[in-house]
Formats: C-alpha cells, sequence, structure tokens
C-alpha cells in the first residue's frame, strides 16, 4: 500500500540561492502537469517586517483557496521566505501568529486540488513550524546546515561539475573553494567556466582553477602573497610589480601577508610540538590539536587567521606547504618585518612598490 500523498512540498536550506535553484526545478516539474497558466501562480515570501509577512501569509492564502477557473489541479508556490529565520522579524510575535495561521492554511491544502510548493532560506530549525513541515510534507534541506559549510560548498561544485560531464582532480575543488570564498552563485558560474575550458568529460586540475579562478576571496593580491608563501624571490617582485601596476594599494598586500605568517606561526608551533604534521594530504593531527587547543582561542571563533582551527584543513595544509615551512624565528621575523613595512609606507606613502619590494629582499634574500 502507497504512503498517502503529502498536503505541499517544503524545501529549505541556508543558502537562498541553492534553495532557489532546487525550487524553481520542483516548480517546472509541478507546473508542466497544469497546461492552464492561469493555474499557476508564484507568490513573493520576502520580508522585511511584520506588515510584509501578512501581506504574504494573506496572499498565499487567498491563492491555495481560489479555484481553478477551467476546472483541474492548481499549482502555488510560496518563494524566498524569509520570515521564518532568526530575526527581527522572524522572531516578532505577531509574525510567530501569522506562521500559525500559514500552517493552518497548509493543513487544510487538498493536494489533489492544489500542488503546493514552499521555499525558505535561510530559517531556524528550531522553531515548531519547520519541525512540523519535516514531518507532514514533502521535506528538503539543501545543502545541509551551515555548520558543514566547507563540505557544502564543495558539494555544490561537485555536482555541478557531474551534471556538466567533469570532475575536479584532487585539490582543484578546494583551491577554487580557497580562491572564490563562500559565495555559491559563483562557485556555480565558476565550475561551468573550468569545465568547458577543461573540455566535455575532461577533469579540472588544479593548474585550470589557478590559471582561471580570479581571487576574489583575497582580491587582486592573491599572487603576491602566494609567492612570498612559496619563498620565490624572484617570482614575489614579479607579482608586487604587476599589482602595483594595475592601481594597487599596498595595505592589503601587507594583511594578506600577515594574514598568512600568523597562520604559519601556529602551524609551526604545532610541528614543532610534534601536534600536528605535514604530510601529502595536508596537516595531519589538526582534528587531535584542535580538541586539546581549540577552547583556548576565546573570542575568536569566526573564521579567522587568529585561529588556526577555523581555517580548512586542506588549505592550511596547501598553504604551509608551497615550500619549506620557515623555521619559528623567520616567520616571527617576518611579522616584525611586516610592521616595519607598514610603517614605511605611511613615511613613503608615494614609494609603496619600492617599500615592500624591500621588505621582500630582507625576508626572501637569505
Amino acid at each position: 500500500m502507497s504512503a498517502p500523498a503529502k498536503n505541499f512540498t517544503f524545501i529549505c536550506g541556508a543558502d537562498d540561492f541553492l534553495v532557489g535553484r532546487v525550487g524553481k526545478e520542483r516548480f517546472e516539474a509541478l507546473a508542466a502537469k497544469v497546461p492552464d497558466e492561469f493555474s499557476r501562480e508564484v507568490i513573493n515570501g520576502f520580508a522585511a517586517n511584520v506588515s510584509e509577512v501578512e501581506g504574504a501569509v494573506n496572499r498565499f492564502r487567498d491563492a491555495v483557496q481560489t479555484v481553478a477557473m477551467f476546472g483541474g489541479q492548481r499549482v502555488v508556490w510560496l518563494k524566498d521566505v524569509n520570515f521564518l529565520a532568526d530575526s527581527v522579524t522572524g522572531r516578532a510575535e505577531s509574525t510567530l501568529k501569522l506562521i500559525e495561521d500559514l500552517q493552518q492554511v497548509l493543513e487544510s491544502v487538498n493536494p489533489d486540488e492544489t500542488a503546493v510548493l514552499i521555499t525558505a532560506a535561510p530559517l531556524d530549525r528550531r522553531r515548531s513550524f519547520p519541525k512540523w513541515c519535516e514531518k507532514t510534507a514533502d521535506f528538503s534541506l539543501i545543502g545541509g546546515d551551515a555548520d558543514g559549510a566547507s563540505e557544502a560548498l564543495a558539494g555544490v561544485a561537485l555536482a555541478e561539475a557531474k551534471l556538466l560531464g567533469a570532475s575536479f582532480a584532487p585539490g582543484a575543488v578546494e583551491l577554487m573553494l580557497a580562491k572564490v570564498g563562500a559565495n555559491t552563485r559563483l562557485i556555480v558560474e565558476e565550475t561551468r567556466k573550468l569545465s568547458t575550458y577543461a573540455g566535455e568529460g575532461a577533469t579540472i586540475e588544479e593548474a585550470h582553477v589557478a590559471e582561471l579562478t580570479p581571487n576574489v576571496a583575497e582580491g587582486d593580491f592573491f599572487e603576491a602573497a602566494e609567492a612570498f608563501g612559496s619563498g620565490n624571490l624572484q617570482w614575489t617582485l614579479t607579482a608586487l610589480h604587476r599589482h602595483f601596476f594595475g592601481g594597487g594599494d599596498a595595505r592589503p598586500v601587507i594583511s594578506a601577508l600577515q594574514n598568512r605568517n600568523r597562520l604559519l606561526l601556529q602551524v609551526r608551533a604545532l610541528v614543532d610540538a610534534g601536534e600536528a604534521r605535514l604530510g601529502p594530504r595536508g596537516l595531519d593531527g589538526l582534528p587531535r590539536a584542535q580538541a586539546s587547543y581549540a577552547p583556548r582561542f576565546i573570542g575568536a571563533t569566526e573564521k579567522s587567521s587568529f585561529n588556526l582551527f577555523t581555517q580548512n584543513p586542506w588549505y592550511v595544509g596547501k598553504l604551509a606547504g608551497n615550500a619549506k615551512l620557515p623555521s619559528l624565528r623567520r616567520l616571527i621575523d617576518n611579522q616584525q618585518e611586516l610592521i616595519v613595512a607598514f610603517e614605511e609606507i605611511i613615511r613613503r606613502p608615494n614609494e609603496q612598490e619600492e617599500v615592500l619590494r624591500e621588505m621582500a629582499v630582507r625576508c626572501l634574500g637569505v
């Protein structure tokens, strides 16, 4: 005996782009069964205040209760719902009452007469309404929970590549995420671009990502930071010249170098203490070290170069393994040199490239 049909479909997640994309596909599938275009209705559920929540719920109620003009089934999509989030609007008493009204409407839906689709992002899954939806609706959580953000973002790239008949070589997807950041739209577009470049059925190599993917996460000074971290003086000087030739400023370069140096200082300390070691798969032992030391990073729980354990382990291993890991003394000296360079550009604001070139020679020329 088959299970009874669900009253409605509920698609949710932390990322509005991913949820909206899946929702659009589901709506198109439902709409394909309803030839009368007047029997398809899309209602905007995005609300900046309680008044807009009330308007969205009322429009949705009217749409669900409307009978198809020529008979048959109707399709109603309440899209881009954001008032289920842990926000000022979402927590308001009036909003919570309106959500109760929404639940009553959904309980009365006859799926044979009206196919209802709701897409919501983000949302607070601790509330009673999402829990009720999970038990009652055709429920889909897209991208997993926010706690697994790195894995979810990698999953977006891998899924898109598979859809295009391509795949990522080891390390390629991690490098792409390091360069573009947590922008799902850009991840999808970059995957499409890289798949086209690699060719149908081919593998996207790490070299492709390094050559073609923009450095959105760290700006156009990514190359200078990469070159400096590799210990290659000539490459560093060339990258600095390219940066300043394009009208760049010294301060973001110094900031990028300091962020990386802070991470390497922490890696070096763990390696020297025997808590971790650099291996072919990155930094081995990081989870064990995190269990011992992460609680000591009070006030630095967000992703930051001040806390090694907030970083992607693969990225940290890649960062430390670009060249022979410098000694702790060398890394401390580098940090001091970066401070000196910052003070120097204040005194010589018209000689920023020369200041950083001198700093690079002092750090890498020995």
